[in-house]
């Protein structure tokens, strides 16, 4: 999302970035690179050829560009594009693939991104796309300025000391978080990468040791509880420190304090299979991206919390179970908040298999809202009722704040000889519909079962008699509710005529799934938000449907292997080449 965020005064920082872009762009400064930083991030091959043969992926959508064109010709559909069109992400996919012609297209898009924005205009000069932008500029600069049509040095050194510039007079002003986090460590880099740019490293380190105190808080979390999203943050501190480090300084304390609290609490928001747990407008991350920034942190490992950031862990054997245990963000914070308390994704081995919708940012507006509700999340609704309203806005923009939502969420673990169990519960639902939910997670010793108990029930007298209002009111005779497990698009579902899903995963492993204590089984369609699919994906999810009629209402399920299938398979088709986390 673009720092533009649709409040009361980003008209006033549109035309702060457009003149400071307009006064950086038209300032003659030609530093000179005293050396070539290694790139930020690492390319896809296979999305490198794709842009060859005219198709880019970026933001969740494929863009069309003709052969001899470039995508600044081609109609850009919303903005949700924006930064990764205009950040030059797709620089590290044709780096990947490290070709001659791979060479000469991305010489050839950023010489005319340069002379159609390069003095000042366009979307892309807002602090967070400019500093994508200039760091991906700084670590491809040898192919930039070597080949068959390099850019001309003099014109490519210009921008890439006036974009630096014009981070030092945004960046401090950027959105908080990743935004803000993204410009500092980008001037920092730039200012220890390019000689003969103004001081502006020491105002950038602390500016960016500031926002760090600020924006960290002493348990390792941020207030947006978005795991990728403290992923990022992680993975620009730790290349930061590497860069600095390089150069013979090291990070403020504020910076290096940062990184301490926040790996524990990311070791605990990753799956046995490296990636992180879907919520809050998180994805699952770049495989091997979160490994490579602690190893670059060189913070040692330690003990895996099990409450981090509000999420509860189980793990066992080959299986995790993270789950949302705490109130969703409201305020400020609550950008991409999403109405999913109480609901938890788990993974056998390297294989997901139940997953949250995930976010539909980069699919546009109508995904965004969509993928924020309780349907959309393992857990249990209440149909037309979900756990957290958004208030609206004026053209039902996609980060509308979270109101009327849990205030009390509480979680306590205990562990027997039936295995670890989580006791959860939250309150979203008590001042409208008198009714708490309760759900009791059980997994298994040998991480072979994961056992479910869900409770709606009214608790108090005062509970009991808005429920009775309700009914009264709606002249119903129960409330329809359902409780949803949306599998992971690679897993093979099969509704038996034993009312049992059997669940089939492409590692051969195996696992069923059964109810009882009441509720019907079905499969019905669901969706797989991943940017990296291009588009969403259709998948199936599990849906147990039932009424609430009494003040007590209970589903009790289970989700286990059969006894024939093997606690561990090998399983060589998963990401090969990428090597298992070092949790």
């Amino acid at each position: 999302m673009s720092d533009e965020d649709g409040d009361w005064g980003a008209r006033w920082r549109r035309f702060q970035n457009r003149w400071h872009a307009w006064r950086c762009t038209h300032t003659r400064l030609t530093p000179a690179l005293a050396a070539m930083p290694e790139p930020q991030g690492l390319g896809d091959p296979d999305r490198g050829r794709a842009l060859l043969q005219g198709r880019m992926q970026v933001g969740g959508r494929w863009l069309t560009v003709p052969e001899g064109e470039t995508p600044w010709q081609v109609p850009a559909p919303g903005t949700v594009i924006l930064p990764a069109l205009h950040g030059f992400l797709w620089l590290d996919d044709l780096a990947a693939l490290g070709t001659s012609p791979a060479c000469a297209l991305a010489q050839g898009w950023v010489q005319d991104w340069l002379a159609r924005y390069g003095r000042g205009r366009g979307p892309g000069w807002t602090p967070s796309i400019t500093a994508e932008r200039l760091s991906r500029m700084l670590g491809h600069a040898e192919m930039l300025m070597t080949g068959a049509q390099p850019v001309p040095q003099d014109r490519f050194l210009r921008s890439l000391g006036q974009q630096a510039l014009f981070l030092s007079r945004r960046g401090p002003a950027a959105r908080p978080g990743v935004p803000r986090i993204a410009a500092l460590t980008a001037l920092v880099e730039a200012g220890l990468t390019l000689r003969g740019l103004p001081p502006v490293v020491p105002r950038a380190l602390q500016a960016l040791a500031d926002h760090c105190d600020e924006l960290i808080a002493e348990d390792g979390s941020i207030a947006s509880r978005n795991p990728e999203e403290l992923a990022e943050i992680f993975a620009r501190l730790a290349r930061l420190t590497a860069v600095l480090t390089e150069a013979g300084q090291h990070p403020a304390p504020a910076h290096e304090l940062a990184q301490l609290r926040m790996a524990p609490v990311l070791r605990a928001l990753r799956h046995a299979d490296g990636g992180l747990a879907r919520f809050n407008g998180g994805d699952r991350g770049a495989p091997g991206r979160l490994d490579a920034a602690l190893a670059m942190a060189r913070v040692r490992p330690g003990p895996i919390q099990p409450l981090a950031m509000g999420y509860a862990r189980l793990a066992a054997a080959r299986t995790t179970v993270i789950v949302d245990a705490a109130p969703p963000p409201y305020g400020a914070a609550a950008r991409t908040a999403h109405a999913g308390t109480l609901a938890f994704e788990m993974t056998s081995g390297r294989r997901p298999v139940i997953v949250n919708c995930g976010s539909g940012l980069a699919f546009g507006a109508d995904w965004a809202r969509a993928a924020r509700g309780t349907a959309s999340h393992s857990t249990l609704e209440i149909l037309g009722t979900p756990s957290a309203r958004f208030r609206s806005r004026k053209g039902g923009a996609p980060d509308e704040p979270l109101i009327d939502g849990p205030e009390e969420v509480t979680a306590r673990r205990w562990r027997d000889a039936e295995g670890t169990t989580l006791t959860l519960s939250h309150d979203g639902w008590r001042t409208r519909l008198g009714l708490v939910h309760r759900r009791d997670l059980t997994l298994s010793p040998d991480g072979r079962a994961l056992s479910g108990r869900d409770l709606l029930h009214a608790p108090e007298d005062e509970d009991r008699a808005l429920f009775q209002r309700v009914m009264t009111r709606g002249q119903r005779t129960g409330l329809p509710l359902a409780l949803r497990f949306h599998l992971h698009p690679d897993v093979g579902a099969d509704l038996t005529d034993r009312e049992i899903v059997i669940l089939s995963l492409k590692s051969g492993e195996a696992w069923e799934f059964g109810v009882s204590g009441g509720g019907a089984l079905s499969l019905e369609p669901s969706v797989y938000l991943d940017p990296d699919r291009g588009e969403p994906t259709q998948t199936w999810q599990i849906v147990v449907s039932a009424q609430a009629r009494d003040y007590e209402t209970e589903i009790v399920w289970t989700l286990a292997k059969p006894q024939d299938t093997p606690t561990f398979i090998r399983d060589p088709g998963y990401l090969q080449g990428v090597p298992a986390p070092a949790v």
